[in-house]
């Protein structure tokens, strides 16, 4: 078997592009591959199915599980034992930087929905998380502010690209390699040693899992690995977001899965959201109001969240809660009336028993600490606290017919600017994107699109009147274009241009793709096919 490196060899790449590692991808892509690739092709039967008008719900083949009261996951592992106040971000050299400083418990370094699969992106965040365990990392900016490290640094916990992406810029056999062991393989190879000589270890958050079985190929993914570079078998430890519906029907089973490496679960607002709407957005009674009104207190989330809380404490697991978005702003009555709203959602998360919880910026990482000080004192998380009064049924899940909210032409629009405006960034490289004060990323984007097809699809009323047409849509479209590419050199009207495709390829046609970084990646973004180095 041979490998290709398509993507050209910059400064340094070779660090993590060593023979040895490349051997490491190449040994875990002939192992699971195969896998992978028939757990995509369940997705695609099981949304063909709820397009028929089927539903998910609890699976009576795994009730023996969810019955077992003996079970629990494997003990919190060193550094993860208080993760009262996390923060995610690119593993840019800035970001990772201030990240590491930012007084935040756990740093989530995201490869995932937070930066855009470029080459350089792939690859130089590797090298920064080497660099910055090796405490070599600093960063100069324009204006010549320098950034270093400080002494009591976050725990790094790396998310991986979802099962669904591949890597073009590493191709085994002649065809790209999964996204997520690329991103898995590089880190553990490189940098689970360093971890476990800092005292810490190699930690992971899972991405888009859509049941256990896919948790089932993770853990397997995880002994292999373990095994293959002779680390004892459950030094990885990974954390499941639970971002998709269908993983939420199967939360005790993917801690069961994954129980000997398993660190939790965490509630992905923003993909859930995403998910519903993918899921079952041509039945009108899932039809959701505007994105700013779906809120964590309306019924079907308020039942996905307490439901996290009381699986993840029964077994013994951290539950994390979601992603506070504001980014502060240099207005002061902004920041009070963000801040409040951040200070309520963290204190409703912390009341219902939540271990900690997820900041997009640094300047959140105090309030969210002083929320969670406040209930935790001392103890590092409340993982006593059972929440044996929660009872969820399939029905609270799916009850999104529930979610109280207008649709409105503001909300078209302002979807429509932020799925545009998040394009455009993402094809230039960017993939976490401060809008409006907001910290915009994938799965925003995603949310954004998903609702004007459904929208679109549904003739949605308006609550000013009228209803949401396609020549509405493209008229809302082409004034953000034309707003966004005013003054524009020629080459970011261009990439204006093609997001603006990308935005009526995934949200006006007649099907909803499932993802539009799948396309807009194929075409885009990654390097040319043109071999920089071969092996194997």
């Amino acid at each position: 078997m041979r490998y290709e490196i398509i993507g050209p060899m910059a400064e340094r790449f070779e660090e993590v592009l060593t023979p040895d590692a490349l051997d490491f991808l190449v040994a875990l892509d002939s192992e699971f591959a195969a896998r992978r690739v028939a757990l995509l092709d369940t997705r695609r039967a099981r949304r063909d199915r709820y397009a028929t008008g089927q539903l998910p719900d609890f699976l009576p083949e795994t009730a023996a599980i969810r019955a077992d009261p003996t079970w629990q996951v494997a003990p919190p592992a060193p550094g993860l034992v208080d993760r009262r106040a996390e923060i995610t971000g690119p593993p840019d050299r800035k970001m990772t930087i201030n990240a590491l400083n930012s007084g935040a418990k756990v740093w989530l370094a995201d490869f995932e929905d937070a930066t855009a699969p470029t080459w350089h992106n792939v690859i130089g965040g590797q090298l920064n998380l080497i660099d910055a365990l090796d405490r070599r990392i600093d960063f100069t900016d324009p204006r010549g502010k320098r950034y270093a490290l400080g002494e009591e640094l976050a725990t790094i916990v790396v998310r991986p690209r979802g099962w669904h992406l591949v890597e073009k810029g590493i191709v085994v056999d002649g065809r790209p390699i999964s996204a997520s062991l690329v991103d898995f393989g590089l880190y553990l190879f490189h940098c689970a040693r360093r971890q476990l000589a800092a005292g810490a270890g190699p930690y992971f958050y899972l991405p888009k899992l859509e049941g256990h079985r896919e948790a089932r190929l993770w853990n397997d993914v995880f002994v292999f690995a373990q095994r293959y570079l002779g680390l004892p078998q459950g030094t990885i430890r990974a954390t499941t977001l639970i971002e998709t519906i269908t993983a939420a029907f199967e939360m005790e089973e993917i801690l069961y899965e994954l129980r000997e490496h398993s660190a939790g679960l965490n509630a992905g607002r923003w993909d859930y959201i995403f998910s519903i709407i993918k899921n079952f957005g041509q039945w009108p009674d899932f039809v959701l109001p505007d994105r700013a009104e779906v809120g964590m207190t309306v019924p079907f989330m308020r039942a996905y969240t307490e439901l996290l809380v009381r699986t993840c404490h029964r077994r013994g697991a951290h539950a994390i809660g979601g992603m506070a978005a504001f980014v502060p702003s240099r207005d002061p009555e902004v920041n009070e009336v963000a801040l409040g709203k951040v200070r309520a959602d963290k204190q409703r998360e912390a009341g219902d028993g939540f271990d900690g919880s997820w900041v997009a910026h640094p300047g959140l990482v105090p309030t969210c600490r002083e929320v969670f000080d406040a209930v935790l004192g001392e103890r590092p998380n409340q993982l006593d606290r059972r929440r044996d009064d929660v009872d969820v049924t399939a029905a609270d899940l799916l009850s999104v017919d529930k979610t109280p909210g207008q649709v409105t032409e503001a909300g078209v629009r302002s979807n429509i600017a932020v799925a545009l405006r998040y394009i455009d960034a993402w094809l230039g490289g960017a993939g976490a994107v401060a809008l409006w004060n907001l910290m915009e990323d994938a799965a925003t984007a995603e949310i954004a699109r998903c609702q004007v097809w459904q929208w679109l699809h549904h003739g949605t009323p308006l609550a000013g009147g009228g209803c949401v047409t396609e020549e509405l849509v493209r008229s809302m479209l082409g004034a953000e274009l034309a707003a966004l590419t005013e003054g524009r050199a020629d080459a970011d009207r261009e990439r204006a241009g093609q997001a603006a495709r990308i935005v009526e390829e995934t949200a006006l046609g007649e099907d909803l793709p499932a993802f539009f970084t799948t396309g807009a990646y194929a075409r885009h973004l990654g390097p040319a096919r043109e071999p920089a180095l071969a092996g194997g």
